[in-house]
């Protein structure tokens, strides 16, 4: 379908490539108009965020809401008064099957990480070590050791790097013995 000015007449052509005869219609008088549209949004914060007006400038941070045309940033802490959600904390651990020695194993990963820390006995009744003060590596028995952390992208990137290099570790282990 397209439209065809032949001598000043507007003709909107919708031949189809059938064996039907083709239709030629006159166009309609249309008037031109425009719409604008304002593309800045207005974005309104609540409870604890709104207590103190920010600067110019000034970066706010929180939960960015949106709720039938409306924005709204809020504190982690508001997130439940305004909506039905809530937020949790989860905890994960893995215990992995390692027959090493623990000291090696704490060796091998202060090689390869910057900071890796004994933890106190008195904070755990077995030998343990943290990672980046994020992951906590744990003796469990002779066959075992156990990873625990908090689940958030930075510990759960870190808890992979140092779940592989355990498995690196044991790899080359078994391949001297």
């Amino acid at each position: 379908m397209f439209m065809a000015d032949i001598a000043g007449v507007r003709v909107l052509y919708t031949g189809d490539y059938s064996r039907e005869e083709d239709c030629h219609l006159c166009a309609a008088e249309i008037l031109q108009f425009s719409l604008y549209f304002n593309s800045e949004k207005m974005v309104k914060t609540i409870r604890r965020l709104a207590e103190k007006t920010p600067e110019v400038g000034e970066t706010v941070s929180g939960f960015l809401v949106k709720k039938a045309f409306t924005y709204q940033i809020m504190a982690l802490d508001d997130l439940h008064v305004f909506s039905q959600l809530s937020t949790e904390n989860i905890s994960q651990r893995i215990t992995i099957s390692y027959s090493g020695a623990f000291g090696v194993l704490k060796h091998r990963l202060k090689q390869i990480f910057e900071s890796v820390e004994s933890l106190p006995d008195e904070e755990s009744e077995s030998p343990a070590f943290r990672v980046h003060e994020r992951l906590t590596v744990k003796y469990e028995s002779e066959k075992h050791i156990s990873l625990h952390w908090r689940s958030d992208p930075i510990s759960v990137m870190v808890s992979d790097s140092v779940i592989i290099s355990i498995l690196l570790i044991l790899i080359l282990i078994t391949s001297y013995c």
